[in-house]
C-alpha cells in the first residue's frame, strides 16, 4: 500500500512541475535567497500574489506553501494539487496532518507550526492541512549529467516555529552539499554511505556505484532516507541500522562516503546534543574514529572521502595528529555517556541556513519506530546513544575519562595504512567555533543561555588545550598494493575555481596523475610528452617600460583554483608543454638557450613537473 501512494506522489509531483526552477518562478530570485536565510516571507508574497492573480490555488504553489514554507493549505486545493494521491494519501504516508486532527494528537491547540500563536477564540478553516514533513525539490549537476530528485526531511525551523529538536533529520544543507561535489564519480561495485542521515549521500553515490549501502544509528533517518530513495526510483541502495562501521563488519567496499556528526561539542550536563552534527565523543574523536575504521572496510584502491573538524592542541600543529591517525592502530576509546538537557528556548532566532548540514546518526533508545510523519520533538534526548556511536571511536582516553564513561577497547582487525589527501578549509579559534554552534543550534546571543553554553565551550577547549579548530575535506585510500605513496596534507582556504560538475572528476584526475608520475622514474618522464591542460592560464606582471616580467603565475580555472608562481625555466618548459615534444628534448633546448648545465636543469625541473601533473596544470599525453 505505501509503494503505491508513492508512486502516485511521484506522478503528482511531476505533473506539477514541482521543480527547483519552477519554485524560482513562482516567487523570484531574491525570495530564493531570502528562504535560504530562513525569511520567507518575501516567497510567501510572491504566492499570495499569484493567486490574486490567477484567482484560484497553482498545483505547484500549494505544494510550495506546504511543504518548503511550512503552512497550512486548504484540503479541496492539496486534493487539486495532488490528483492521484489526494490529501488523504497524503495523510496516509506521513506528510500531513489536519489541523484538527494534529490538535487530537497532542499538538499544542494555541500554537500551529508555521502559523504561530493562535489567538483566543480565533478558529482555523475547516479541512485545512498542516505539514508534518519537508519536501523539497533538488536539483543537482555531477559527472553524469544533470538530475533532480524531490528529498524529504523533518520539518526545519520555519514551519516548527521554534528550535529544531536533538533527533532531527535534516534535508539537503550545505554541508551535504559540499560532500556531494567532491565524491568521485569513478565506477565501482559497491559504496557504503556512512551515516546516511536523509538518504542524499547513497543516492548520489547509486549513480556510479552497482550497491549501496547506507547505515545510520537512527531509526527515524533511515524511514526517510527509504522513502526518499524509493520516490526516486532509486533500487540499488540497501539500508541497515547501527553505529559507524557496526553494520557492516567483515565487509569491505570501494568507495565509503560519509558526512559524520563532527561538530565539537562539550560533553557536560546542561549542553544540548543534536543528533545531526553530534557524535557523543569528545572533541575530534568521531572524526578519528571514521579515518581509523576506514582502512579495515575498504577494498585494495578503495577511497573514502568525509569531511570533519580537527583540533589545534597547545604546541602542537593538527596536521600532526591527522598524520597519527593515519598510520596507526585502533587505540582505547572512551564513549561518552551524555546528560539530559533542557531544551533551547523557543524564542532563540531561526538557525543560520549556512550551517545546515544532513547527518543525523543517532536514534532513541526505543526499538519502537516511530511513523514517518510523527514530528520530531524539540526537547527530546537519547541517554547513551552517542556513547554506541562511539564504540568504533578512538578517542584519547584521559582527556574523555574526565568527563565520565567507561574504557572500552576497540581492536582493528587489518588497520592498514592509507594514502591521504587532506584538505584544510578554514581555521576557527575556539570563540568563533563556540558562537557559530551555539547560534546554529538556535539560541540567541543576547540571552544568559547563550553565555551559559559559550563558558561551558571555552572551558571545554582550554580544559583540553585546544587552540583552534580546522575544517576540511578528506580523501583515504587503501593502496592497490604495496604501502601508500600518497600523503597530502595541505591548507587550500579562498575560493576555488569552476567546476559546474563537482570537483570529483578533478580529484580521481589528480590521484590517477600521482600514480602514474610515481611508477615513472625520471628517465621516463623525461620521454613523456606533456599538454598544458585546457583552464590554465598564464599571468605576467612587468613594471612600466620593463622588456622582462616581474612576476609570473600560472592560474587553474577549474579544481581547487590554484596559483603557481614561475622562474623562467618552469615558464618555458609549459608554454613548450604541447603535446608534441617531450619533455626531455624541451629541457635540453632551454639548457642550451639558457646557457646552464642539462643535467642541473633537468634536476630542478622534474620534481616540479612531477607536482604540475599532480595539481592538474600538465597533462600526460601517450606517445
Amino acid at each position: 500500500m505505501t509503494s503505491a501512494l508513492i508512486d502516485r506522489l511521484r506522478a503528482d509531483l511531476a505533473a506539477a512541475n514541482f521543480s527547483v526552477s519552477a519554485l524560482t518562478g513562482l516567487w523570484g530570485i531574491e525570495a530564493d535567497a531570502a528562504l535560504r536565510r530562513n525569511q520567507r516571507v518575501p516567497a510567501l508574497r510572491g504566492l499570495d500574489g499569484l493567486r490574486e492573480r490567477l484567482g484560484h490555488a497553482e498545483p505547484c504553489a500549494t505544494l510550495a506553501r506546504l511543504f518548503v514554507l511550512g503552512l497550512p493549505v486548504d484540503r479541496a486545493d492539496l486534493d487539486v494539487a495532488l490528483p492521484a494521491l489526494g490529501a488523504v494519501g497524503a495523510e496516509e504516508l506521513g506528510l500531513a496532518v489536519s489541523v484538527d486532527a494534529g490538535v487530537d494528537a497532542g499538538v499544542d491547540a494555541d500554537v500551529l507550526p508555521g502559523v504561530g500563536p493562535v489567538a483566543s477564540g480565533a478558529s482555523v478553516a475547516a479541512g485545512t492541512l498542516r505539514p508534518l514533513l519537508e519536501l523539497r525539490p533538488y536539483s543537482f549537476v555531477d559527472a553524469h549529467g544533470a538530475g533532480s530528485w524531490w528529498i524529504v526531511s523533518d520539518l526545519g525551523e520555519l514551519a516548527l516555529g521554534h528550535p529544531l529538536g536533538e533527533s532531527h533529520v535534516l534535508g539537503v544543507g550545505g554541508a551535504s552539499l559540499t560532500l556531494t561535489g567532491l565524491l568521485i564519480p569513478t565506477p565501482v561495485a559497491s559504496a557504503l554511505d556512512l551515516g546516511t542521515g536523509c538518504g542524499i549521500q547513497a543516492m548520489h553515490a547509486s549513480r556510479h556505484a552497482d550497491r549501496v549501502v547506507a547505515t545510520d544509528i537512527s531509526v527515524r533517518a533511515l524511514e526517510l532516507a527509504a522513502l526518499n530513495a524509493e520516490l526516486n526510483e532509486i533500487g540499488n541502495i540497501e539500508f541497515r541500522l547501527g553505529s559507524l562501521f557496526e553494520p557492516v563488519a567483515g565487509e569491505r567496499f570501494d568507495h565509503i562516503i560519509s558526512n559524520p556528526p563532527f561538530v565539537i561539542t562539550p560533553r557536560v550536563p546542561g549542553v544540548p546534543a543534536y543528533e545531526y552534527r553530534d557524535g557523543g565523543l569528545v572533541g575530534d574523536a568521531l572524526v578519528e574514529a571514521v579515518v581509523r575504521g576506514a582502512a579495515e572496510h575498504l577494498t585494495p584502491g578503495g577511497v573514502a572521502q568525509l569531511l570533519g573538524n580537527w583540533e589545534y592542541h597547545a604546541g602542537q600543529d593538527a596536521f600532526e595528529r591527522l598524520a597519527a591517525w593515519l598510520a596507526a592502530p585502533v587505540t582505547p576509546v572512551t564513549p561518552v555517556t551524555p546528560v539530559a538537557s533542557p531544551a533551547s528556548p523557543a524564542s532563540a532566532p531561526l538557525r543560520p541556513d549556512e550551517f545546515d548540514g544532513d547527518f543525523a546518526p543517532n536514534s532513541p533508545n526505543s526499538a519502537r519506530l516511530a511513523p514517518l510523519g510523527a514530528e520530531s520533538p524539540s526537547n527530546s534526548h537519547t541517554p547513551g546513544a552517542e556513547g554506541a556511536a562511539g564504540a568504533e571511536g578512538a578517542a584519547r582516553a584521559g582527556a574523555e575519562g574526565a568527563h565520565g564513561g567507561q574504557q572500552e577497547t576497540v581492536q582493528a582487525t587489518d588497520a592498514a595504512a592509507l594514502d591521504a589527501w587532506i584538505i584544510e578549509r578554514e581555521v576557527q579559534a575556539p570563540t568563533l567555533y563556540a558562537e557559530t554552534w551555539i547560534r546554529d543550534g538556535g539560541t540567541r546571543s543576547d540571552t544568559a543561555d547563550f553565555d551559559r553554553l559559550y563558558g561551558a565551550w571555552l572551558d571545554d577547549f582550554a580544559a583540553r588545550g585546544v587552540s583552534q579548530v580546522g575544517f576540511g575535506y578528506m580523501l583515504l585510500r587503501r593502496p592497490a598494493a604495496g604501502t601508500p605513496t600518497f600523503r597530502r596534507l595541505e591548507r587550500l582556504p579562498g575560493t576555488l575555481g569552476h567546476n559546474p560538475g563537482g570537483m570529483g572528476s578533478h580529484l580521481a584526475a589528480c590521484l590517477a596523475a600521482h600514480d602514474w608520475h610515481a611508477a615513472t622514474d625520471d628517465a621516463r618522464l623525461a620521454r613523456a610528452r606533456l599538454a598544458v591542460a585546457s583552464d590554465v592560464t598564464e599571468v605576467r606582471h612587468y613594471w612600466p617600460g620593463q622588456e622582462d616580467p616581474t612576476l609570473m603565475t600560472l592560474h587553474q580555472g577549474t579544481g581547487f583554483g590554484r596559483l603557481i608562481a614561475l622562474d623562467t625555466g618552469l615558464a618555458a618548459l609549459v608554454g613548450a608543454s604541447d603535446g608534441e615534444l617531450d619533455v626531455g628534448s624541451i629541457v635540453a633546448a632551454l639548457a642550451e638557450l639558457l646557457d646552464v648545465d642539462e643535467r642541473e636543469l633537468a634536476a630542478d625541473l622534474l620534481p616540479r613537473v612531477r607536482e604540475l601533473l599532480e595539481d592538474g596544470f600538465l597533462q600526460h599525453r601517450l606517445a
